[in-house]
């Protein structure tokens, strides 16, 4: 089971997450939950992206709430069972940049 990331672990894990991206392309802390929004150069690109993601948040048994429009990704990441964030969303959102456009 995961453990409830205290605000200083969170801001270190965000810090590295955001490390090298550029201003725009950044997370971003809201309340319990680091959202970002991935924009691809076509739908086919931005489903093909989600399929990859899935297969690894299946592994991680850690699933994100995400939202498609045509090639824009919406990204919610949060840990339910803790009630904010976990060491499993920043995993979950390094897979994310590991496999981004």
């Amino acid at each position: 089971m995961s453990t409830l990331l205290s605000s200083e672990e969170i801001q270190e894990s965000l810090d590295s997450l955001n490390a090298g991206l550029e201003k725009d392309e950044q997370w971003v802390l809201n309340k319990d939950s680091i959202e970002k929004t991935f924009t691809f150069k076509s739908f086919i690109r931005a489903f093909g992206w989600m399929s990859q993601i899935a297969i690894w948040a299946e592994k991680l048994k850690h699933h994100p709430e995400w939202f498609n429009v045509y090639n824009r990704v919406d990204v919610k990441l949060t840990t339910h069972d803790v009630g904010g964030l976990s060491e499993l969303d920043f995993k979950l959102a390094n897979k994310m940049e590991s496999f981004k456009p």
